[in-house]
């Protein structure tokens, strides 16, 4: 896990330490960084990601990264996010060997709301509110699966733009969805931060899961709204993509989003997928493709 730093500083980047003889095999590097920001005393988010230990295990459980961003006027949000991102990734790494990520996020995250509900409900007499909202992204072979709850998002670089892979979960957005607002008009909604969910508000939540095939060369981004509120897609694009490095990437991102405004927290991994292994799927199971 990534505790939560005071400093832009204090990024951390780990590349793949499997055997190069399976080149073949998903390959990846990354990068995560975590910033209080200029206003707030403390960072409510929380980082984690799981690696694997052998190409036996990259291939029968992959690569999973998480970001979870506490959501503020509530109690204890640091708590809630921290909760949430350790629930999933010791969930991720007991999973049974081969569990197609496609079913097994979005129970892991299920699982995460119920545990921060009732860690909410166990703090005091009557409980306590304590949300989150939750990223996270699993990667195995060719394919990455998202799962998420709130407004923190996941974006994928790929020839110079950055394609967001997510729904922000807020009023606005649904709004959207509904006819009942245009686009411009949610951007200068009083409402366009309120979340129309989280982790942990009620014992269940609606988890949304997708699946996108990747590529060498591609660059995944999971973010909290301290970070995409304030910098553009296209900025995302150029500073994290052309083969850049991680970790001045996240660090300038970071630096971005607190000259532009700074009052949140600031979070972000960035993932590069150095090469895949293509497969297809028959039956659930994976096979091989020349």
């Amino acid at each position: 896990m990534l505790p939560r730093h005071s400093s832009a500083r204090q990024a951390v980047k780990i590349a793949s330490d499997l055997p190069n003889e399976h080149t073949s095999m998903l390959d990846l590097e990354f990068a995560q960084l975590s910033d209080p920001g200029l206003v707030r005393d403390h960072n409510e988010d929380f980082l984690g990601h799981f690696a694997p230990e052998s190409p036996a295990q990259s291939r029968s459980h992959g690569w999973l990264f998480t970001l979870a961003d506490g959501v503020g006027g509530q109690d204890k949000g640091e708590v809630a996010s921290q909760v949430a991102v350790e629930s999933v990734v010791e969930g991720f790494r007991k999973a049974a060997a081969g569990e197609l990520h496609s079913n097994l996020l979005p129970k892991l995250v299920q699982a995460a709301n119920t545990r921060v509900f009732e860690t909410g409900m166990a703090a005091r007499p009557g409980g306590v509110n304590m949300a989150t909202t939750f990223v996270a992204c699993a990667l195995r072979f060719d394919r990455a699966v998202i799962s998420h709850v709130g407004d923190s998002r996941c974006y994928l670089v790929r020839r110079g733009h950055a394609h967001i892979l997510t729904r922000d979960h807020t009023v606005p957005n649904e709004q959207i969805r509904l006819g009942l607002m245009t686009v411009g008009e949610a951007s200068r909604a009083a409402t366009k931060h309120l979340l129309s969910r989280s982790l942990g508000t009620e014992m269940f939540v609606n988890v949304d899961t997708s699946e996108h095939q990747v590529m060498a060369g591609d660059v995944l981004m999971l973010c909290s709204d301290g970070l995409h509120g304030a910098v553009e897609a296209s900025e995302i694009a150029a500073v994290a993509g052309h083969g850049t490095d991680l970790n001045s990437a996240a660090e300038r991102l970071v630096a971005i989003a607190k000259q532009r405004d700074g009052s949140d927290n600031i979070s972000l991994q960035l993932i590069r997928i150095r090469s895949v292994e293509r497969v297809g799927m028959y039956r659930g199971r994976p096979y091989k493709l020349r």
